[in-house]
């Protein structure tokens, strides 16, 4: 009788285990897969600026040129989120790029092909589906800055609602 009474109580435990379906997963992951390049371009001494759009279109002002066939691009995050939540996204707007040879130039992060900074959108309802987010800037070169390649980062923080 007792053999008979425990194998009743395992049998109800294990039906009971399977009775709950399980929860979609409710954290975010974000994986920045491309970095926010301007290509090449020059100065003719007067500085300027060269802008990227979330787009990938560059385009320049002032004294800057870009050089013919050199590739820009604008930063691409994929972002992961189940259930059709907000996401929100804030940026500080200015980061400090440094030269190679010396020199610096200020970028001005933004915007992004879903708003400007604390703009705020929608996931997809699917845990399997990508967001892909397109981060543009704008860099601004003083005049005579030393060529060289010029590197720095971002941060940028995606708070789901």
């Amino acid at each position: 009788m007792k053999l008979l009474f425990s194998l009743i109580i395992l049998l109800f435990y294990a039906e009971a285990s399977f009775a709950q379906p399980n929860l979609p997963e409710r954290t975010i992951t974000v994986a920045a897969t491309q970095g926010l390049y301007f290509g090449k371009f020059y100065d003719l001494g007067t500085g300027g600026s060269v802008s990227i759009d979330w787009q990938g279109i560059r385009t320049t002002t002032g004294g800057i040129v870009a050089a013919p066939n050199s590739v820009a691009r604008p930063a691409l995050f994929e972002i992961r989120l189940c259930q059709g939540r907000n996401v929100t996204i804030t940026y500080a707007p200015t980061a400090i790029l440094t030269g190679s040879n010396g020199g610096a130039f200020t970028l001005n992060v933004g915007p992004t092909e879903k708003g400007v900074n604390g703009a705020s959108f929608a996931m997809e309802n699917n845990c399997n589906f990508i967001t892909m987010l397109r981060v543009g800037g704008t860099l601004t070169i003083p005049g005579n800055s030393p060529p060289g390649f010029y590197s720095g980062s971002f941060e940028i923080s995606f708070d789901q609602q």
